[in-house]
């Protein structure tokens, strides 16, 4: 990817945050007041990762296009996030749960715990 271009900033940032992990202080502790603190590997695997994963569907979803996220990474995510709701919606990273059906797939009820509309398409651009 060129510099200066959406895809060369994303790459820039994948390989500063590869920077981090391979060098010497990749297993300082890292601290969050919601989370904890954890070594810094273990940090951008349970938190930076699980964004990423998150976003893909509102940046897929923003630019009108499908997405597929992997079903057992969100039904895992699903289950390590149910049992800390509360914590969850009190930090105000999240909004509300949408409602979903019961018999959704779990791309749909993953995406509506973390307060998006599964259903969301981007208005029509005139």
């Amino acid at each position: 990817p060129r510099p200066g271009t959406p895809a060369g900033a994303w790459r820039a940032h994948a390989d500063a945050v590869q920077h981090l992990l391979d060098g010497p202080d990749a297993d300082r502790p890292f601290t969050h007041p919601h989370a904890g603190t954890h070594p810094l590997d273990q940090a951008v695997a349970q938190f930076y990762t699980a964004d990423v994963f998150m976003h893909t569907w509102d940046l897929a979803r923003a630019s009108g296009q499908d997405v597929d996220l992997d079903a057992d990474r969100c039904a895992a995510m699903l289950a390590g996030m149910r049992p800390i709701e509360e914590m969850l919606r009190a930090s105000g990273q999240y909004g509300p749960a949408v409602p979903v059906p019961d018999d959704a797939s779990v791309q749909d009820r993953f995406v509506a715990f973390i307060g998006r509309d599964p259903a969301w398409v981007p208005p029509a651009r005139a």
